[in-house]
């Protein structure tokens, strides 16, 4: 049993990020759902505050404590990671989907296993051999392709909001490599020993809870809002849509902030930091089968090659020669 655990071990991280990409996936569509019936900004406060809630009652019934042990030093890495990654990457994100629309900002979002990379190098001295790069190449080359389908054409008009919007999404990929660094140091890479590094689902609790005290105040302004417009009949009456709306919220902070990135701070702890986030960067790809299925929509030969290519290009991610 002991030598199945070690023959494993290599596989866990990159098995992790494949996983956060389903996962995310998934979170995808109940997200985007659920911001047309109740607000993209609205979505992406209750997310983290329900995620909190749920790391919180994983993290007592797994420990027994409902406070972390860290340290100082954790802390801050930690906190810094929910703010740049969560918080900000996440706005970001959201407003190049506005600016330039989800394909193309989901586009620029592929560059972050790079950063993540280059990030790794130099904090943590970590090497990719020749086929890792090029496995990571090939999943770039693959989710690319896919995204790409239909390019989209620009006027005159759009050009600045264009600028505007690849710029946001540039910062939303240095965003969440970045955070993924800061979350991999805040488990102790670079600094402790291995048998002081913290759990990823601690790290994954304190990163969510700095995320969810930055946008505490957009949830109380909605909270706000909604009782100011409820004022004149002295109740708040959700419409379907609504109900609809915050139910698919719910479902979304389940597999996305709660099991999403849980399995993301694994795959940072348990791979280099640039196969990491190369294999929670395969969402493009998986969200194919559920808009065939769901939404109904064609899929062309184009999009299955560039899905072929992405899987072919993680398989050489798992690959360990002898």
């Amino acid at each position: 049993m002991e030598m199945e655990v070690g023959y494993l071990a290599p596989y866990i991280g990159p098995l992790a990020g494949v996983t956060t990409s389903f996962l995310w996936s998934l979170t995808a569509l109940c997200f985007t759902a659920a911001g047309r019936r109740i607000g993209p900004a609205r979505v992406n406060a209750l997310r983290i505050m329900l995620a909190v809630v749920w790391l919180g009652l994983t993290h007592r019934a797994l420990t027994g404590m409902w406070i972390p042990m860290a340290t100082g030093r954790q802390v801050l890495l930690l906190g810094l990671s929910g703010f740049f990654g969560l918080t900000l990457g996440d706005l970001a994100l959201f407003t190049a989907f506005v600016r330039i629309g989800p394909r193309v900002a989901m586009l620029v979002m592929t560059t972050a296993p790079i950063f993540a990379a280059l990030l790794g190098w130099m904090a943590f001295g970590e090497t990719l051999a020749g086929v890792a790069w090029l496995g990571m190449a090939l999943t770039l080359a693959g989710v690319a392709w896919v995204v790409l389908e239909r390019p989209a054409a620009l006027d005159g008009t759009a050009r600045a909001a264009w600028a505007r919007g690849l710029l946001l999404a540039t910062i939303a990929a240095l965003c969440q490599a970045g955070g993924l660094w800061l979350s991999k140091a805040g488990i102790g890479h670079g600094w402790l020993p291995r048998e002081q590094h913290m759990a990823a689902q601690t790290a994954t609790l304190l990163r969510m809870f700095f995320a969810a005290v930055t946008v505490a105040p957009t949830f109380g302004w909605y909270v706000f809002r909604a009782r100011l417009a409820a004022s004149g009949t002295g109740k708040i009456v959700p419409s379907p849509a609504r109900r609809r709306g915050y139910f698919l919220t719910f479902c979304g902070s389940i597999v996305g902030p709660y099991l999403g990135i849980w399995f993301s701070l694994v795959a940072a702890d348990r791979a280099p930091l640039g196969v990491a986030q190369t294999t929670c960067s395969l969402s493009p790809v998986f969200i194919l089968p559920f808009v065939v299925l769901i939404q109904k929509e064609h899929v062309s030969l184009r999009a299955v090659c560039g899905a072929v290519l992405a899987v072919a290009g993680v398989a050489l991610l798992f690959w360990r020669p002898g």
